[in-house]
């Protein structure tokens, strides 16, 4: 039973706004909250055991899995979900990328970090030019990279104990609608695969050709709410952190 929660602050109590939401509700429920930095947490100083949980943005949960010793690595396209793609996705690094234009243009290819999905924020290489942009990151950074489509509208479902609990808008037309059953069959295909997790948001998002495609997957811990009802949210939350915390010693 969670009784306190860690919620992260950047200082001077500047938080996301959803992690003040999670703090208004479980202050509502009887939960103590008390606010923590980056600093503090790199010390040590929280005491993190099964009747605490950890609220933070996705760099800083990184941190927190460190020291409970979760190995969790990134996946946006899990492989139950890639039919749902509607366009090639690769892997690569910056090294690759950098040694492919010495011989040939690079271009027409978007680009995100992988494993530290938070490294910087992804982009279109229209050309070689644009590679300066990956300058001053480290060359063995993994990628994902995938051919450029035109995204009409943007929406993150979010996936609580298998059940649709909420879909928002977060870029582009909102009249457009997502076509519901691609979005059941898809998530129907990961609850049944192995990397499955009880608490999620996944993307998807509107072509200029109106059919609809699976952006990306994203775990539960660490979530943009988007607006999301704060009840709501709190509870996928925890689910997420029960699940972590079932892995743990702590």
């Amino acid at each position: 039973m969670i009784s306190k929660a860690y919620i992260h602050e950047y200082g001077n109590n500047k938080m996301e706004p959803e992690h003040l939401d999670v703090k208004e509700t479980l202050e509502a429920r009887g939960i103590e909250c008390e606010f923590f930095t980056t600093k503090r947490l790199m010390r040590n100083q929280l005491l993190i055991d099964d009747t605490t949980i950890v609220v933070g943005d996705n760099p800083t949960m990184m941190n927190v899995f460190k020291r409970l010793g979760i190995n969790w690595t990134n996946d946006s396209y899990p492989e139950s979900l890639r039919k749902y793609l509607n366009r090639n996705v690769w892997e690569s690094s910056i090294r690759k990328l950098f040694m492919k234009s010495h011989e040939n243009e690079v271009g027409n290819v978007f680009v995100k970090p992988k494993s530290s999905p938070k490294l910087f924020t992804g982009f279109v290489i229209n050309s070689n030019l644009d590679l300066y942009r990956l300058d001053g990151i480290a060359k063995d950074t993994d990628l994902y990279c995938s051919s450029v489509v035109k995204w009409l509208s943007e929406y993150r479902v979010f996936v609580n104990k298998s059940k649709i609990v909420g879909i928002k808008n977060y870029h582009g037309d909102e009249s457009l609608k997502l076509n519901m059953k691609v979005v059941e069959n898809a998530i129907g295909d990961f609850e049944k695969s192995e990397q499955r997790t009880n608490a999620y948001g996944i993307d998807f998002g509107i072509l200029d050709d109106g059919s609809t495609a699976l952006i990306e997957w994203n775990d539960g811990f660490a979530l943009g709410s988007y607006g999301l009802d704060k009840e709501v949210y709190t509870d996928l939350i925890l689910t997420r952190w029960n699940e972590i915390l079932k892995k743990t010693n702590v």
